[in-house]
C-alpha cells in the first residue's frame, strides 16, 4: 500500500528535503504541500490521504489548530507533528489529536520509520520526546498542588513557570490574548498572588519547571 502525504510546513528548503527523502521511497506518495493551515486545510478537503506531516508554527492558523480541525474534515488522515518544539508543545500535540512528534533533527532513517508507523495506525516519538512523556508520567503531577486550578489554568502556570509571554502562551494554546490575559488574572487571584514573579515562583516550588 502506498502512504499519500501531505506536507505543512512554512519553510521551503525543509519541504524541499522532506520531499527528496520521501520521493525516494517506493512505498510513499507526496500528494501536496502546504505552507499554511488555510492552505493544508483546503487540499485534506479536496483530496483522500493517509497522513499529514504538520509543522507547529504556521503563519496564519497554528498547527494545533489545523490538527483539530483536521480531525473533523478529514477523520481517515493521522497528523504527525514535526517540530523544533521539544517541550511540553507535545501534550498539546496530542490533544489535539496527533498520532505523534518528531523533532526536525531527527535523521532520514528516523523520520522514515516515524512515517511508517503513524501510517499504519502506531505512536511514535523522537527519543528526547518519549523521555519528555516517560517523565511526565513517573513524577507526580505538580498540578495536584493548585487543586483551586483548573486545568487550563494549570497549563498556563506551567508555561508561566518556563518563561513564556502572554503572546507566547496564545499562540502555544491557541488562545486569544485577552483570553489568556483574563486566564493568568484569575490564576493571581487564585494563588493569592499579586504578580507574575510570585506565580512563577509558587509554581517553580511545586515543580512545575
Amino acid at each position: 500500500m502506498t502512504i499519500s502525504i501531505l506536507i505543512v510546513d512554512d519553510h521551503p528548503v525543509f519541504r524541499f528535503g522532506l520531499r527528496a527523502l520521501i520521493e525516494a521511497e517506493r512505498d510513499m506518495q507526496i500528494i501536496g504541500e502546504a505552507a499554511s493551515g488555510s492552505e493544508a486545510l483546503a487540499y485534506a478537503a479536496s483530496q483522500p490521504l493517509d497522513l499529514v506531516l504538520m509543522d507547529i508554527n504556521l503563519p496564519d492558523i497554528n498547527g494545533l489548530e489545523v490538527t483539530r480541525r483536521l480531525q473533523a474534515l478529514c477523520p481517515q488522515a493521522r497528523v504527525l507533528v514535526i517540530s523544533m518544539l521539544d517541550d511540553s508543545t507535545v501534550f498539546n500535540a496530542l490533544k489535539a489529536g496527533a498520532c505523534g512528534y518528531i523533532l526536525k533533527g531527527a535523521s532520514g532513517e528516523e523520520m522514515l520509520r516515524a512515517i511508517r508507523a503513524a501510517a499504519s495506525g502506531e505512536s511514535i516519538f523522537s527519543p528526547k520526546i518519549a523521555q519528555r512523556i516517560m517523565q511526565h508520567f513517573a513524577i507526580p503531577l505538580a498540578t495536584t498542588s493548585f487543586p483551586e486550578l483548573t486545568e487550563r489554568e494549570r497549563e498556563i502556570l506551567a508555561l508561566l513557570a518556563q518563561g513564556l509571554t502572554n503572546s507566547a502562551i496564545a499562540d502555544r494554546l491557541s488562545l486569544s490574548i485577552k483570553t489568556v490575559r483574563n486566564r493568568v488574572s484569575d490564576i493571581f487571584s487564585k494563588l493569592q498572588v499579586s504578580d507574575r514573579a510570585a506565580a512563577i515562583i509558587k509554581a517553580r516550588d511545586a515543580g512545575m519547571a
